[in-house]
């Protein structure tokens, strides 16, 4: 069996490391998704659905994240015994048309989905230093091209995103806390409730928390590292897990916030500046700027992972290549980017037509891509031992079925 190969230079972790040491240094790649998934929309769900319900909606969470987990580790297990990438393996399992119609649908995906991550991290930015949002989302869009146009392009690019779910996660935790929420019904908000009233937020929960397209990028991210089939086991308990809970914590949290605000001064907050300006009356300074920190690093990892994944995905569905160093690749990487920060400018950071456009095209692509990982990873001349077990196969389906069910409902709220 070939084993991955990347472009990044990165070495795998010797096996005569402290485990401690091989732990570490195996983290980074379901981060990366992790950082990707966790992005504006989602910050968006988790404020309305802790400033309207309380916590009675953090359970949505919790089984999210668990189904994104099994896809996620699906993408990674595909990812470690291809000889190629995830699109090349669609096209030579599932037919040319198919694998190139993966690669070509997360692009589009990630291209609408620029422009909130751009407006995202402007907006984050000028809660904290003030200014125009629009020209600080110059600034994070520069400070991406200048990542892009260095040497080793995976590893800064990972390091970063490693960085900035550090600083959001601290962001996060500390708002909550600072917020004075009711730790007793935040614990039981895990049980399953549908509260009477809460429309489409439950699905609009899932659709953030539930990310195909991030899961889909995780075989990828691997490659780029060069994983091993043998670092499997090891890499899933360092990175895969945690990678994936990281983000699942840190939306519990800003549901946490947000519902012990409301309960604290009898007002929802309406968006993000409007909740850091509530936890800044709540708790002082401190609590708006860690808020608006938080919802800063959200913004710009998920602007930096998603044109990543874009043209990472656009160049592979076109037979180009999938490799970080490639001058093509990054040059789509460049186009998903600046397209972000040409619509937040022509748009005034209000693209309501290109948001809708992007749930369309997940009305499409989300389950398909799903169920190219369920397809390719039950494939026993493929995957060999790391083929699916009935429980990864129960949690697939089980997954498979509510993304369906979020974009039908989508599909209706469009139409």
């Amino acid at each position: 069996m070939q084993a991955p190969t990347g472009g990044t230079g990165i070495t795998a972790p010797r096996r005569n490391r402290p485990r401690l040491l091989r732990a570490l240094a195996l983290m980074g790649p379901a981060f990366i998704v992790g950082a990707w998934q966790f992005g504006p929309g989602n910050l968006a769900s988790a404020i309305e659905a802790g400033g309207r319900f309380g916590y009675s909606l953090i359970w949505v969470v919790a089984v999210s994240t668990v189904l994104m987990i099994a896809f996620t580790d699906m993408s990674i297990r595909i990812g470690l015994v291809s000889p190629g990438s995830l699109v090349d393996t669609a096209k030579a399992r599932l037919g040319r048309p198919w694998g190139a119609a993966s690669g070509v649908g997360v692009f589009l995906i990630t291209l609408m989905f620029s422009v909130g991550n751009a407006v995202g991290s402007g907006l984050g930015l000028s809660m904290i230093l003030g200014g125009p949002p629009a020209l600080w989302t110059l600034a994070c869009t520069l400070l991406v091209v200048v990542l892009l146009v260095a040497k080793g392009y995976y590893k800064r690019f990972e390091r970063v995103l490693l960085l900035t779910v550090i600083v959001m996660g601290l962001g996060f935790l500390a708002s909550a806390f600072l917020s004075g929420p009711d730790w007793g019904a935040a614990a039981r908000g895990l049980v399953p409730t549908v509260p009477g009233g809460v429309g489409l937020l439950i699905i609009a929960m899932v659709g953030t928390n539930f990310s195909i397209n991030a899961a889909f990028y995780a075989g990828y991210t691997v490659r780029e590292r060069g994983l091993r089939r043998d670092q499997y086991r090891e890499s899933t308990l360092s990175d895969t897990v945690p990678g994936i809970v990281a983000p699942g914590i840190m939306t519990i949290m800003v549901i946490v916030a947000s519902a012990a605000v409301a309960a604290n001064t009898g007002d929802a907050a309406g968006g993000a500046g409007e909740l850091s300006g509530v936890l800044e009356a709540v708790a002082g300074p401190v609590g708006g700027y860690v808020f608006a920190a938080g919802f800063t690093a959200a913004a710009f990892s998920s602007m930096l992972a998603n044109a990543t994944a874009g043209g990472t995905l656009l160049a592979d569905g076109l037979g180009w290549g999938h490799s970080l160093e490639d001058r093509r690749v990054r040059l789509l990487i460049l186009a998903v980017l600046g397209f972000g920060l040409a619509v937040t400018f022509l748009a005034s950071g209000s693209p309501v037509e290109l948001i809708i456009t992007a749930q369309a095209l997940t009305v499409v692509v989300a389950p398909f891509l799903g169920l190219t990982l369920l397809l390719l990873s039950n494939s026993r001349a493929l995957m060999g031992d790391l083929r699916n077990r009935w429980w990864q196969n129960v949690l697939g389906v089980l997954g498979w079925l509510g993304i369906l069910g979020v974009c039908l409902n989508l599909l209706l709220g469009i139409l």
